[in-house]
């Protein structure tokens, strides 16, 4: 009886543990669409207008931290990082693509992490592209996503 028993539970655990696997690899995908969806839309609002800094950071959480190429050390708090990015004037964002994206989920948080590339049109016109290895953590927080900390590396093109 123990043998069949045992037998039983081993067979059901078998059974079940396809669907729990996919429900949570499902749940994973929802997140990362989540995520990746609001990176774009961030992309999008600055496109559509570089003053609108309540659109642009609306995901950012108060205490976030950044590191990026044009400082030396991390920026330390939402409204720093806004008032760092006020728009210059000289160019402007006219594409943004991620490459090689991958989201890791681990309960509350998800890690974002790709190649940027873009383009920027100067004040003359003329194209530029932008690049840049970029990782973005974000934290549910009150049931809603925030990211946390970001860090955008240069990426240089490779020498011939």
């Amino acid at each position: 009886m123990r043998k069949l028993t045992l037998g039983l539970v081993m067979l059901f655990s078998i059974a079940i543990l396809p669907s729990a696997v996919y429900a949570q690899t499902n749940a994973n995908q929802q997140v990362a669409d989540e995520i990746i969806a609001m990176v774009k839309a961030q992309w999008a609002a600055e496109t559509a207008d570089p003053t609108n800094s309540a659109e642009i950071f609306k995901t950012l959480a108060d205490d976030y931290t950044e590191f990026n190429p044009s400082y030396s050390t991390r920026l330390d708090g939402k409204t720093v990082v806004v008032n760092l990015a006020k728009p210059s004037g000289t160019s402007t964002r006219v594409a943004s693509e991620m490459l090689n994206t991958k989201v890791q989920v681990y309960g509350d948080v998800a890690i974002l992490s790709y190649n940027f590339a873009g383009v920027r049109k100067n004040k003359d016109g003329e194209l530029t592209p932008w690049r840049a290895k970029s990782t973005r953590v974000y934290a549910r927080l009150s049931g809603k996503w925030k990211l946390v900390h970001s860090n955008f590396g240069a990426d240089p093109l490779p020498e011939n």
